[in-house]
């Protein structure tokens, strides 16, 4: 029974993280994961008729400024921390 059960459990893991890389690229979502937190940011989509992808566009002038486009910059990144970052003691708080 322990043998099928590991089996199982083995067999899920790959599927489970195709079906979250399946998921991330479809709602154009960048995971960065380390101990410390879990980081999903967006990205621009392809799709998008404003800026096909490029994520921006440039606006002219006397000082040129790459504006956003609202398919990635008007989400939230989200953040989940898992482990407390350490602290030092040798160092000033500030």
């Amino acid at each position: 029974m322990r043998a099928r059960t590991a089996a199982l459990v083995a067999a899920a893991v790959p599927v489970t993280i195709a079906a979250v890389a399946v998921a991330l690229k479809a709602g154009h979502w960048q995971l960065h994961a380390d101990r410390h937190r879990i980081h999903l940011t967006p990205v621009a989509r392809l799709s998008c008729p404003d800026c096909r992808g490029a994520g921006g566009w440039w606006v002219g002038g006397a000082n040129p400024e790459m504006e956003a486009c609202d398919c990635w910059a008007a989400r939230r990144e989200l953040r989940i921390r898992l482990l407390p970052l350490p602290a030092f003691p040798d160092t000033p708080p500030f």
